[in-house]
């Protein structure tokens, strides 16, 4: 039996004891002391949207952790699950698992949030999911059918030179042959990824970086799901990762509703006040 299998039969008993509770009247939600995003037995609609972040590479989900704190402040569930950074098709499935095996997000609309190549990530997970309402792209990538890392890392980027004066290479056990992790290297991280961070910052954040995996830079991307969903992308006008002209072109081919921001490629971090504004905009356009 599959760890997918297992659940099924968990979920159902839930579903059924929810449901003869509610016929039996002792599933109660009273008006008092709720407030009006709550959805009560009878099943009005109008339920706050759980936030669900993807960190992207050479990152983790502590750089999400001033949004998360105004986010919960706000009243929003929030979750950031991490990203294995093993490639697209296995991130995104890990995260469509997180998004439609996690009993505590069933039944509840989504707004799916992605950072740089967090954008590829979410692009794919939510291809199907019927919970996932909106799409948040920050500092990201909005690829379309076949687009790969590689592609997508223009000239301007400061990571489109030479990959041994960019990355350091580590083998890992387990994966592909030949197949290596890339780090950013710490000369560089500060100026290319953190720039605008106080240098104190920037130099702990290459030290606590997480690789990628050097295969998902050729790695295409499948049938994005903005094309069937409604999406909100931040660019910050000071990144160097991913230039602004690349990030504009990618949101516009994607109609999303764009936001220009005075910020690095850690925006979220720098400033976190006009991400989460981004991210509440679009989670009230799905409540």
């Amino acid at each position: 039996m599959s760890f997918h299998q297992a659940l099924r039969p968990a979920r159902l008993r839930t579903i059924v004891v929810a449901a003869v509770l509610a016929v039996t009247g002792l599933l109660v939600v009273t008006s008092q002391g709720a407030s009006a995003h709550e959805v009560t037995a009878a099943g009005t609609g109008g339920a706050k949207p759980v936030i669900v972040i993807e960190h992207g590479a050479w990152a983790d989900g502590s750089s999400w952790d001033q949004v998360v704190r105004i986010l919960q402040g706000d009243g929003y569930t929030v979750y950031v699950p991490p990203n294995p950074l093993r490639g697209v098709a296995a991130d995104s499935a890990y995260l469509n698992d997180f998004l439609t095996q996690n009993m505590n997000l069933a039944g509840k609309p989504v707004v799916l949030v992605g950072h740089s190549y967090g954008g590829f990530v979410i692009t794919n997970a939510a291809v199907g999911d019927s919970e996932v309402k909106a799409l948040v792209y920050v500092d990201a990538f909005l690829p379309k059918h076949g687009d790969t890392l590689k592609s997508l890392t223009t000239s301007g980027s400061c990571l489109a030179a030479d990959p041994t004066k960019v990355f350091d290479f580590v083998p890992y056990p387990g994966g592909p042959a030949g197949d290596v992790d890339l780090y950013v290297k710490q000369s560089l991280f500060p100026g290319c990824f953190a720039n605008g961070l106080p240098a104190s910052e920037a130099a702990a954040l290459a030290a606590t970086q997480r690789p990628l995996a050097a295969s998902a830079l050729d790695e295409p991307s499948g049938a994005p799901a903005w094309a069937t969903l409604p999406s909100w992308d931040v660019i910050g006008t000071g990144d160097h990762i991913i230039p602004e002209a690349a990030q504009l072109a990618m949101a516009q081919r994607a109609h999303a509703h764009i936001t220009e921001i005075n910020a690095p490629h850690l925006s979220m971090i720098s400033s976190p006040d006009a991400v989460t504004g981004v991210i509440e905009q679009a989670a009230r356009a799905t409540s």
